[in-house]
């Protein structure tokens, strides 16, 4: 069951970023006017995470001209998101959840030890939440594995739909 119904207001969350301040979610959206694209990825070590991050870079642009801002958050430590950052040049913000305070808020799953297989230790798994302007749930997706989360294309797909249909 989603923690979220679509329309509800998600919690605002503070992390330290890749860009060495201290990232508020509030500020960037009132900065940056428009819907907001949330992704929790697995990690820096996840060679299907940085490939998607790197799809989304390319892409950027296209979500931009459309008023659509990416926001990346990982249970993964600072050195290791800044190192990925840099060697990638990643542009959006990526922030650190070591504490797992964006992951409980919005309960993201997390894999640990006591689960039933092995998967590269703890860490949280994938998690997309479209915001509009002022922070409602417009789109969720969360998993419990690495695979099923939507390529570029599918989410280029999920935006021009809910513009297309979005109701007054």
């Amino acid at each position: 069951m989603n923690r979220f119904n679509l329309g509800d207001k998600v919690p605002n969350f503070e992390l330290p970023s890749t860009s060495g301040y201290q990232y508020d979610f509030e500020s960037f959206r009132n900065d940056n006017k428009g819907w907001h694209l949330v992704i929790y990825f697995r990690g820096s070590w996840c060679p299907v995470c940085v490939e998607d991050l790197k799809e989304l870079e390319k892409n950027k642009s296209y979500f931009e001209n459309k008023e659509v801002y990416f926001t990346v958050v990982s249970t993964d430590n600072l050195d290791n998101l800044n190192q990925m950052v840099e060697k990638h040049n990643f542009t959006f913000p990526v922030l650190s959840d070591q504490d797992l305070n964006v992951l409980k808020a919005y309960d993201v799953f997390y894999h640990n030890e006591n689960d039933p297989y092995e998967d590269h230790g703890s860490h949280g798994e994938p998690a997309y939440f479209l915001t509009n302007a002022e922070g409602s749930l417009l789109y969720q997706q969360k998993q419990t594995s690495p695979f099923g989360r939507p390529t570029t294309t599918e989410l280029r797909k999920i935006v021009q739909h809910i513009k297309k249909n979005l109701k007054a």
